[in-house]
Formats: C-alpha cells, structure tokens, sequence
C-alpha cells in the first residue's frame, strides 16, 4: 500500500479527481451542461442588473454643456433603491444670475422644452426629435450642443424658427409648427442645426411664450460651460449651493440623465427584471446543477466506496467529489458567462425594439457579473457535490462497497418528509390569487408550482417506489419479459427514476404555470378594459406631444357625440403601511377628469367618478383594504415631479387590473406634468355611422391627429399586447430550453451508466430487442409518470388562478400548450434514452463487464 493510503490526512485528492473525471467524461457532460447554462442565464441577468444601476444614456442635445443642474428626478426611500420620477421637474430661474457669478464659469443657459412638431406642405409630420414632448427649445439652448453646425442666422421674430438637419429643410422654406399645444402657425426657417439631439429653436422671448414659463420657476434644467480645467472646481462649488434644495449637479457621463426624466424609469425596470429573474434563474440552476451531480456522482459509487474501504476519511471522500465536480464546472464556466453576455445583448435588443428602453440606453459590461455567477455557481457545485457523496462517505466501508451496485432500500424519510411538507405549503400558498387580484398575486401561482416541483424531487423516490410496487404486484403471468423488467426497474432503482422524472416534471410545471399565469392575467386585463371601456374610440397626438388646446371643445360640437373626456398617465410614488410597517411604492397611474364617468367604468363600489376634482383619488379595491385606503380616507403621495401631496380618496372600484390600482384627478396633476398637454381624448357617440365619419373627417383636417377604436384595446394582438407579457414569454423560453437541455444531457448520462447492468442482461440470455423493448417502455413511464405529476402539481394552482382573476375554475391561454408539452416531454424521454441504449448494445457483454 502506497504511503499516501498509510496516511489517508494525505490523500492527493487533485490528480485523484483529474484523472476520475477523464474515465467518465460521458456521465459529467450533463454537470458541463448544467453548469454552462446556469453560468449564461447568471451573468446575463447580471448584466441586466448592474446595467440599471449604472448605465448611462448618451448627453445628447445636451453633449457641449459640462455641468448641468437639474432637479432630482428620485425618490429616496429610506433603506431602499431610488424609485424614478418621470415627470419634469423645474429649477429656479433666479438660480441663473448665482451661477454665472462662480469663477470659471464661462457660459449659462436655461433650457426649456415644449411640445413641438412641424407639418409640412403636405399636412404630414414632419420627425423633428425622440420626445415630442419637448422637442421645443429656445435658441440660447443650443449652447449646449455639441459641436453643432448651424447654417443660417438665429430666429428673431415670433415668425421665425430653426429645424433640425434631419427634416430637410431649407433657409427660408415655410413650414407649419403646432408648439405648446396651440394651433399651427406658418414660420420661416432661419437656421438649420445639425448636431446630435437637436430640436426645434425658437426665439428665446417666444419659446418662453409658446411653453408658458413666465413664473419663478421658468427652466427645464440649467447648462454651464466652464474654463479649460475648472469643471470640478465649478461642480464642487454648485452642489455646496444647492445642497438641500432637491437639485443635483451632473458631469460627465451623468449628463445623459437630466436629458429626458423617463430614463430612470427605464433603469428602474432594468432592475426589477434582474431581480426577479435572478430568483427564479438561480432556483432553477441550482435545482439542475444539483440533479446532474447527483446522477454523476451515483455512477461512482463503487469506486467510492472502494476508497473508503482501502483508507480513505468520510472527509475526503466528500472533499473528492466536490474536486471532481469543481473541475468540470471551471471547464464550462468560461463559455457559459461568454454566452450569458451575449444574451444580455440579445435581450437588451430586445427590450428596446419592444420599447421597454430608450435605444440610447447602453448596456452595462464589467467583469462583476462574471465574478459573481462564478462565486453562486462555485458554491452551488460544492454543496451539490458534497451532498450527493454524503450517503457513500458516511457508511462504513463494507456495507458502502455492498451498496455500490445497487441502491438504498428505503428512501430517506427526513427527505421524503421534506417532500411532502414543501407540496402541502405550496397547495397553501395556491390560495393567493382568491384574495390579491394583482399581478403579485399572479406570481405566487408560478413560484407555488417550482416549490411544489421541488417537493416532488425529494418524496419523487417514495412515491416511484411505492407505485412501482404496486404495478410489479399487478402484472399478470402472462406479463411479457420487457414489461416485467421495466416495471422491476422502476421499483428495485427508485432513486435513478425520480432523478429524471423530477426535472421532466419540473419542466412541465414550469411551462404551465408560468405560461398561464402570464396569459390569464392578460385576458383578465382584457376583460377589465373592455368592460370599462364604454368609449368607442381614442383621439390622441403623439407626433405633437399632446393634444392641441380646443380639440375636445371641437369634439363635442359634432353630431353623434356623447360624451368626450381627456385621459392620461403618469407614475406617482404611494408612501404607506403594511402590518406596521412603512412601505412605499411606484404606482402607474391614470389621469382622469369628472367627466371620465362618461366614457369609463371601472367598476366603482364606492363614491363616484364625478367627484374627481382638486386633490382626489380613486382606489382599487385591492389595495384599498390593505393600505387604509378606503373611501373619504386622504393618503400621502408623491406626484410624478417629486411634488408631496394629500389627496381624499373619492371612489374605490373593482376592475383595478384594467384600469390600474390608482385614478388621479386632472386638477391633482395640473401643472405636473412633463408637457402639460392632454395626452389623449376618449370618445363615446350614439355608435352610428355618422359619427364615425365625422370624428374621421376632423382627424384629417387637424394633422398629427391620431384616432383609433378602442375596441382592439387588450385584444391581445402584437400591438396591444403589454411589452412586460413578451418578456416574461421570451424568459420562459430560454429558461425551458436550458432545462429540457439539461434533462435531455442527464437522461442520457443515466442511461450510459447502465452499460454493465445492459451487458449483464445480454450474458444471462436477453435479446438486444428485448432490451431495447425494456428501455422504451421505461421512457414510457418516465414520460407518464412526469406528464401526470406536472399536471397533478399544476392543476390546483392555476385552478384557483382562473377562480380569483376570471371567476372560473380554469386559466386562459393556448390550448395547443398542454399537448406541445407533452409531446416534448415524450419525445425527449424516448430518443434520450433510445439512443445510449442502442450505443450501448453495439459492445460486446463481455467487453463491457471486462472494462468495468
């Protein structure tokens, strides 16, 4: 005996684990596997995380200023992120004359922005900048500009304007601009300015006009431009100003942020969605990760338990297997965070296509996500590892050497306690959606299924045991051969069938909560608005920033019109108290006037829509009860433009899914908000044709007008569809593709194990098709028992579902879902298994028993 088995405190366990890991590349390629995936899904979600919290948008239109001030568009939460402020804020204009006395200052201008859009001859709009809202500018703004190149002379008279490059047009053409939301008025172009971000200039007395800014608080944000080499001395000296008075003084990189305020809002998202895929993400890594480990490490029992029998310490054969597995996870940890940067950037596309983010919002890349899904993934191997030889390192040498040819008689009671405890929490927990008709509610539904299917992974080997022994005690004399082994199998190797009925159900559970979830609530949402929605169609300017003055006043003199009511949005941030405890939350809320009561029902139990004036609110039921909302209660808010405020709660309603947990009044948000406009005219006629013509008609003679039905609101199509519901059904998809991936690599390191167990059979007289019947019919009850127990776990869940958000006991969505499903989960336990199987018969028994 070698010296380092006299002293087994010595065993050389690294070229030990190197050179075990080399004799069974075919059975770790499913930890390889599991390990890359996870390691891709990680970082990406990574990536998406440390993107909100430290992403830049690009300066813009505002690229030649080298400090700005601006008011913070946060909240700050005690103990919490800051939540986005979306609406415009404005700075003192008397801030102005301060700054431009501060040494090394060399330049200071108030920008102000405004609705604006240019028509040309043709009555169409002509693009002008990314935000209509305040594509208007006075001339002084283009001080800010980075290196811009202006042709032509500044604007003067009231006539006069300058247009971006961009529009084409010319010194001296005539163009139409509807500015301010009032009606359009010719102007003469004066310059043309090309540079990144520019606008449309007007004179700086008529752009203070046109924005109506005459008060106090007249500027957007202010720009400076200092001497060479002084900017940090100027910025150190601006924030000791204006410290305490809710402004903030950008350089740099941060510039890009006082461009638009809705940017934070962006990056906000960025955050929410890392961390609520990380959890799931990380759950299902470690669930997968910890499965291919288990399976790998059962094929080396024998060889083990050999080593606890010539000397080696429980310790080390722990300290083995977790080298072992370390290996192979270093091994595909590289190629998994490259490709998880990849799909970050696949994403972030993604996101931006669908609208979810400004374009112009850059990913962050560092190596901190790396380093973390390394540290997560490192971890997790560990304690999978060590867990799964923990059985083997404990037993005493000879009963683990008998031991190692076969499996456990009975499972692990604590562990199928565990089971069974997790599945009856998770039946209790399917209860949520009867009482939060939310989309938190929703989300319990999906997580209750995982916790359930992880559940089922520890009593998985109980249950296989005992319904493989009911089934053995069944079969008839006549019972063919392949039958009777397949089903001894089943019975007599618990522990390896529930390893791979377990994630197959998983996967099932998966798809079917989580698509469902997604899917139930829109047709909730759907239902919602439509029922709502008594107005047939939506007048509305996106082009124009708004709506111009007069629009509904014109609406309502037409023939065959009911009723008109302007409707908006915006975010406003609800301070209060759950259980004691202070909360606070970024609510999306719906902008209303007393008039809305005839173009909208959201389903009011309490109060009425009518009586939304000054500071008034009306409340979802939902949250009403839980945050001492209810009617004639006042409740604290912060306004869009980080304005507090009390508002009385006038109404409480039901349909809090189609219309949002919070309608404020018109007059609340005056003066509020980024544009100041009416964003959008709903409105109900007598349902004739006339009306129809003549709302048509008007349209057309007002251009940047937009009307549209609002019958096609929530139906579901491309358009309507909410971009969050597109995100969560893309997640699902990568998600199931890693895990049907890594079931399908485990499936067939199990079957490749059984090369001796195949051979032997083969040696004392089975028949290659008897063998390949044996196997198919073993994929046959995989696949049952997977398809059964996924359903089984889902059914209660998304039953309740259906009940508290549509009031049936069953869930909208596609009908072809439950049979794709299980035609995937078939095909992949027959050709996972058919195909090693096969591998395996084209050796000679013999050789195969020699080897082993």
């Amino acid at each position: 005996m070698s010296e380092h088995f006299r002293t087994p405190s010595h065993l050389p366990l690294f070229p030990i684990a190197l050179r075990m890991t080399a004799r069974r590349i075919t059975a770790l390629l499913a930890v390889v596997c599991a390990v890359l995936g996870g390691a891709a899904l990680l970082t990406g979600t990574g990536v998406l995380g440390e993107s909100g919290l430290r992403s830049h948008l690009p300066p813009g239109r505002l690229g030649g200023a080298d400090i700005v001030v601006a008011a913070d568009q946060e909240y700050h939460p005690d103990g919490d992120l800051p939540l986005a402020l979306p609406e415009r804020a404005r700075v003192p204009s008397s801030l102005i004359d301060r700054l431009s006395d501060l040494p090394g200052v060399t330049a200071v201008v108030g920008d102000l922005g405004f609705p604006a859009g240019l028509i040309d001859a043709g009555g169409e709009v002509v693009p002008t900048a990314d935000d209509p809202t305040a594509a208007g500018h006075g001339w002084s703004s283009t001080q800010l500009l980075a290196r811009p190149h202006v042709t032509g002379r500044a604007p003067a008279g009231a006539d006069e304007i300058a247009v971006p490059a961009a529009t084409g047009l010319r010194i001296g053409d005539r163009v139409q601009a509807v500015a301010g939301g009032r009606p359009a008025v010719r102007y003469r172009v004066t310059a043309v300015v090309d540079a990144p971000g520019a606008g449309v200039y007007f004179a700086d007395a008529t752009a203070i006009r046109l924005a109506s800014r005459d008060g106090a608080r007249r500027y957007d944000l202010i720009g400076l431009r200092t001497a060479p080499k002084a900017g940090e001395r100027v910025a150190d000296a601006l924030r000791d100003q204006v410290a305490g008075t809710g402004l903030t003084v950008r350089t740099g990189a941060d510039i890009g942020e006082a461009v638009a305020p809705g940017v934070g809002t962006a990056r906000s998202l960025l955050i929410l969605l890392a961390g609520s895929l990380g959890g799931i993400v990380l759950l299902i890594t470690g669930f997968v990760t910890a499965g291919a480990l288990g399976v790998s490490i059962a094929g080396q029992r024998r060889d083990l338990a050999l080593m606890r029998a010539v000397g080696a310490t429980p310790r080390q054969i722990r300290r083995l297997a977790a080298a072992q597995s370390s290996v192979v996870a270093a091994v595909a940890l590289a190629p998994g965070v490259a490709i998880g940067y990849l799909l970050a950037g696949r994403f972030h596309d993604m996101l931006a296509d669908r609208g979810v983010l400004p374009p112009g919002l850059p990913l962050t890349v560092s190596p901190l996500p790396a380093l973390a899904t390394l540290l997560l993934l490192a971890l997790t191997v560990q304690i999978s590892a060590r867990g799964a030889a923990w059985r083997t390192s404990r037993m005493p040498a000879t009963e683990a050497v008998a031991e190692s040819r076969s499996e456990p008689r009975k499972p692990s009671k604590g562990r199928t306690l565990t089971g069974f405890l997790l599945i009856a929490a998770a039946c209790a927990l399917s209860v949520t959606p009867l009482f939060t008709r939310t989309v938190i509610g929703a989300a319990a539904t999906s997580i209750v299924g995982i916790v359930a299917a992880i559940g089922l992974a520890l009593c998985g080997p109980a249950l296989v045991r005992t319904a493989g022994a009911a089934a053995v005690r069944r079969l008839r004399p006549w019972t063919s051969a392949p039958t009777w082994l397949a089903l001894a199998n089943v019975q007599a190797y618990a522990l390896r069938v529930a390893a791979v009925v377990s994630p197959l159900a998983m996967a099932v559970v998966f798809v079917l909560t989580y698509t469902f979830a997604q899917t139930t609530v829109l047709a909730a949402t759907t239902q919602d608005t439509r029922a709502g929605t008594l107005a047939q169609y939506r007048l509305s300017a996106p082009a124009l920033g708004g709506l111009p003055a007069g629009t509904r006043d014109a609406v309502l003199k037409l023939p065959g019109v009911r009723s008109a009511a302007p409707v908006g949005s915006t975010t406003v941030v609800w301070p209060y108290e759950m259980f004691g405890e202070a909360d606070v939350e970024s609510v999306p809320a719906l902008i209303a006037t007393p008039d809305a009561a005839g173009v909208l029902d959201p389903g009011v139990r309490e109060g009425r829509l009518a009586d939304l004036t000054g500071a008034t609110v009306a409340v979802s039921s939902e949250v009403a009860g839980s945050r001492d909302a209810g009617l004639g209660r006042r409740i604290r808010l912060i306004l869009g433009d980080g304005t507090r405020t009390e508002a009385r709660v006038a109404a409480v309603y039901d349909r809090g899914l189609g219309f949002g947990s919070l309608i404020v009044s018109g007059e609340l948000m005056s003066g509020h908000t980024t544009s100041g406009l009416t964003q959008s005219l709903l409105v109900r006629t007598d349902g004739t044709a006339t009306a129809a013509r003549v709302l048509t008609d008007l349209t057309a003679a007002h251009p940047g007008l937009a009307l549209e039905n609002t019958s096609g609101t929530g139906s579901g199509s491309k358009q309507d569809t909410p971009p969050e519901v597109w995100i969560n059904l893309a997640t699902i998809v990568v998600l199931l593709s890693y895990l049907l991936l890594s079931i399908a690599n485990k499936l067939v390191a199990a079957t490749v194990q059984r090369r001796t167990e195949i051979a032997a059979l083969r040696l004392v007289g089975t028949t290659p098709r008897q063998i390949r019947a044996m196997v198919r019919r073993e994929a046959a009850v995989i696949a049952a028992a997977a398809l059964v127990s996924g359903m089984l776990l889902s059914a209660l869940p998304l039953a309740l579902l259906g009940q508290g958000f549509l009031g049936r006991p069953w869930p909208a969505g596609p009908a072809w879902l439950l049979p794709g499903v299980a035609a995937t989960i078939v095909t992949t336990a027959f050709l996972t298994i058919e195909l090693p199987t096969r591998q395996a018969l084209r050796r000679a028994p013999a050789d195969v028993i020699r080897a082993t």
